[in-house]
């Protein structure tokens, strides 16, 4: 399938930005140019929105929960979500749409973590803050009105990367059980030979070759051991996960990892339904209110999310 019509109407728009010079990228200069939400009229409606902060060991986090407008006085399952920007950009405003549409599509409450971001906080930080962030939810989301019982993570691009480990290292960990994984074309292989990279890494369909060899060099040092922990796909031991959801996109760099990823947690013994979105780009999910295909997978995500966390 051809790139979908309304996603080539955004990447016309998208090419009368200025461009970034390669030669001189750092992280002040993308989250200058990045942390921008896309904007939307009328943002999807949830029931409330609480603004928190998450209480960690030496560190706080800050964190948005997003209470669905489920219509029945029992308290809803919790969904905590791990933003993308390839651990360097990204915030809670650039995703907050996102948030509330998964929300709603859901029925799940869902908190939204500001871990930190390398290169100031390299790996391991945000995987740091993220399993922590699980952790604290499962203690406290009592208190804020959710059932911590049903718990569940989700993210997209490299906040998927952080959900797929996070749930690993909660499994090795004894850390709280969870009921799914919902993923969002994730990073997880640093092999950049890939044939989605050769075909649709020239930045012609958003994302390039070239920014993601930026930020795996701002997250993981040349020299570090992550145990498959940031490059999913090595990951010693894929078994006794959640199951999950894995959304790819068709015309994205990422895809063909993702998509090996998927057939690996198979593999593994895991509960798996993979999907490479027809006519979509990397990051089509934040283009939803401009692209019906993106608020269709969210649909589609949300009643996955709803049935695992019933």
């Amino acid at each position: 399938m051809s790139v979908d019509p309304q996603i080539l109407g955004l990447l016309s728009a998208m090419a009368d930005r200025p461009a970034l010079d390669p030669a001189a990228i750092t992280p002040t200069i993308l989250r200058e140019a990045m942390d921008q939400p896309i904007p939307v009229e009328t943002p999807p409606h949830v029931a409330s929105i609480t603004d928190l902060t998450l209480m960690l060991d030496g560190r706080s986090l800050a964190a948005r929960l997003y209470m669905p407008d489920t219509g029945d006085a029992s308290p809803p399952p919790l969904t905590i979500f791990f933003h993308g920007g390839g651990w360097v950009i990204g915030t809670i405003e650039t995703h907050d749409s996102t948030c509330r549409a998964l929300a709603l599509a859901s029925g799940s409450a869902v908190l939204s973590v500001a871990y930190r971001l390398a290169p100031e906080h390299p790996f391991p930080a945000p995987l740091d803050d993220c399993s922590d962030a699980v952790r604290y939810a499962a203690a406290h989301g009592a208190s804020w009105g959710v059932d911590s019982s049903r718990l569940a993570v989700a993210g997209d691009s490299a906040g998927a990367n952080l959900a797929a480990a996070a749930a690993m290292r909660l499994r090795d960990e004894d850390g709280p059980a969870l009921r799914h994984q919902l993923l969002f074309y994730p990073v997880a292989d640093s092999d950049f030979s890939r044939s989605t990279y050769v075909e649709y890494g020239n930045g012609e369909y958003f994302l390039s070759t070239q920014i993601m060899q930026y930020f795996w060099h701002c997250y993981l040092p040349a020299d570090q051991d992550d145990g498959g922990l940031a490059c999913l796909v090595d990951a010693p031991n894929l078994s006794a996960l959640p199951s999950t959801t894995l959304i790819a996109a068709q015309y994205d760099p990422l895809s063909d990892e993702g998509m090996a990823f998927a057939d690996l947690l198979e593999k593994a013994g895991n509960k798996v339904a993979a999907f490479n979105a027809p006519g979509m780009i990397h990051g089509f999910i934040s283009m939803f209110p401009y692209v019906t295909e993106a608020q269709n997978w969210i649909d589609r995500a949300g009643a996955r999310l709803r049935e695992a966390l019933a």
